[in-house]
């Protein structure tokens, strides 16, 4: 029954990953890549959806410490052109810093907790995302991708 429920999980957060990965945007039309945010986006997901959509933590406990590293790993690498400001680099120090925190709360076994701290991290996250992507329309947001 685990298993079943594992996999059924497993196939849900890959077919979003792969939704939420082709959705095209105007700076796929400049032929823009930002491959930290889409590396983050990823692990992210993976940990955030199971939660959102059924209360499932785990994916998000057993992602903690690789979601630091690759904030870290972001936050470390070169911006692209259009995000190369003092706003994109303040967002993403705060967001290995709270990746970094994540860790610890992931560990604490506070349901309430750990729900409350990743889904800050994930709307962080999505200020990164709306600066390179210049934000939702009007009425759009992040159930639409």
């Amino acid at each position: 029954m685990k298993k079943t429920a594992f996999y059924s999980i497993l196939v849900f957060v890959i077919a979003l990953a792969v939704a939420c990965g082709g959705k095209k945007h105007e700076a796929a039309a400049n032929n823009d890549e930002w491959p930290e945010m889409d590396e983050f986006h990823m692990i992210m997901a993976e940990s955030f959806h199971p939660y959102k959509d059924s209360a499932y933590l785990e994916p998000a406990k057993a992602n903690a410490a690789e979601m630091a590293k690759v904030a870290e790993k972001w936050a470390n690498a070169p911006l692209p052109e259009k995000v190369d400001n003092d706003e994109t680099k303040t967002n993403l120090a705060k967001l290995k810093n709270d990746a970094d925190a994540f860790v610890q709360v992931a560990q604490s076994g506070d349901s309430v907790k750990i729900g409350e701290s990743l889904t800050a991290l994930h709307d962080h996250f999505h200020k990164l995302q709306e600066a390179w992507y210049g934000g939702h329309k009007e009425g759009e947001g992040h159930d639409k991708h």
